[in-house]
This record gives structure tokens, C-alpha cells and sequence, in this order.
């Protein structure tokens, strides 16, 4: 199981919400690129960059800070937030960006992400299902559709995409455990898919749930800058 930590960015600063809550932001850092080097020295090798400023906007807004992210270490970068247009994909993968994950878009146009997924490769186009009381949540998880995850895979049941992301929204940095019951039903439902698991992990005991569930990777966020899961801890679980 791949462990992916997350940095979230608004305004250029590393930050946290609560249940996705713009207005419930903790910044930790206003310099991403010194947490993504630490990651990195402390042997991690994937990263979850979000854009909460792009996400929330309709476009990507720091493409910057990607760009130097990409730069100045060799994480993996999955990149998401404002995702909108083939050009953007492309500016995306161009700047360093190994993978991008797609929300809102995916829910809103299904045809012009399946053509992405034919041209890019389903190894590169991620399916992101934020779920908020059991809808798919878009626009930086401010408003919920009216598309359930059973509809929302639907959709892409003939697409070639290979990894699915999804975050139960009322988790995400409570650090009151995953969303055990909704990953095992989405590993038993679509097998198919390579499964991200996002939100409220809080210790390495949750890490080795998720592991023993047969989620392919875990995303953390909350847990490490407050340190409910140490960087030791880390090492260890990666090597």
C-alpha cells in the first residue's frame, strides 16, 4: 500500500480544512515546497497536491508552486484542484506532474474526461468521488451534486481509468478514522479500480486497517502536520 501525504493549498500556504470548510482552515506552512523536501528526506515518495484556490475557482490557480515542487524533489505528484480544460492537462503533465486527479469535471462533463483518459492513459487520469452525504461533492467540495457514487462510476464503466480517489467529506481532517465500511464496499463493487483512500486517517493502527482491507493507497493529511503520525512512523511503514 502506497502511502501518499497531501499538502493543500490556499493563498500560496499549506493549509488543512475541516470536512472540506473553507471557513475551518489551519494554515501550517506558508512555504509547500519546504514540506514536500521534508516528505521527501524522510523517504516518502508520492505526493497529493491539491489546489483549494483552483478548486474552489473553476481553474488552476498555482500552477507555481507544482512547478517547483516537481522541480526541486522527485515525488510522484498527483495534482488536482481547477482541473478544467485539455490544455490544463497538458500544462499539468508538462510541469512535472506524474498524475492528476479530476473532481468536479468528472461529475459535470463524464464525455470530455473519458476522451482524457483514452488520449493521457487511465494510468494518469484519476476519477476523484468526493462524497458528502452519500453525493458527489464538486467546486472545492462546496456544493454537493445530485449524482450518488453508484451513478457517478456508471458513467465511466467503459472508460479505461484504472485509479479511483475518494474522500468521505464529513471525515476529512477530523482525524476520527477512515470511512472503513465505504472503502470495503468499493473494493467488493469495483474491483477493477486501484482505490486512493482520503480522509480522517489519525494513527498508523488506521494505516494498517486500510492495509489488511486491500486499499492500494492512503492518503494523509491532518494526521502528519499534527503529528498523530510521526515521520518515523512513516519510514518505517514505507520501508
Amino acid at each position: 500500500m502506497r502511502i501518499i501525504p497531501a499538502i493543500d493549498i490556499i493563498n500560496g500556504q499549506a493549509v488543512r480544512l475541516k470536512q472540506g470548510d473553507f471557513e475551518q482552515k489551519t494554515i501550517y506552512d506558508n512555504n509547500p515546497l519546504e514540506v514536500a523536501q521534508l516528505f521527501e528526506t524522510n523517504g516518502l515518495k508520492y505526493l497529493h497536491l491539491v489546489d483549494l484556490d483552483g478548486a474552489k475557482a473553476g481553474q488552476v490557480m498555482n500552477w507555481e508552486i507544482l512547478e517547483l515542487i516537481c522541480k526541486e524533489t522527485s515525488l510522484r505528484v498527483d495534482f488536482a484542484g481547477g482541473i478544467s480544460s485539455e490544455e490544463m492537462v497538458e500544462r499539468a503533465f508538462e510541469l512535472g506532474a506524474a498524475q492528476i486527479t479530476v473532481g468536479s469535471l468528472s461529475v459535470r462533463e463524464p464525455e470530455k474526461v473519458k476522451k482524457w483518459i483514452q488520449q493521457f492513459g487511465g494510468d494518469r487520469i484519476i476519477l476523484g468521488a468526493d462524497l458528502k452525504n452519500e453525493r458527489i461533492a464538486v467546486d472545492g467540495w462546496e456544493n454537493e451534486s445530485s449524482m450518488g457514487l453508484d451513478a457517478y462510476l456508471e458513467q465511466y464503466s467503459e472508460a479505461e481509468a484504472n485509479y479511483l480517489f475518494c474522500t468521505d467529506v464529513s471525515l476529512d481532517g477530523m482525524l476520527k478514522g477512515p470511512a472503513l465500511e465505504l472503502y470495503e464496499n468499493i473494493l467488493e463493487k469495483y474491483p477493477t479500480y486501484q482505490l486512493i483512500a482520503s480522509g480522517g486517517v489519525s494513527s498508523a493502527q488506521d494505516l494498517d486497517e486500510l492495509k489488511k482491507m486491500g486499499v492500494d493507497a492512503v492518503v494523509i493529511g491532518k494526521a502528519i502536520y499534527e503529528g498523530r503520525i510521526t515521520m518515523n512512523q512513516l519510514r518505517e511503514y514505507v520501508s
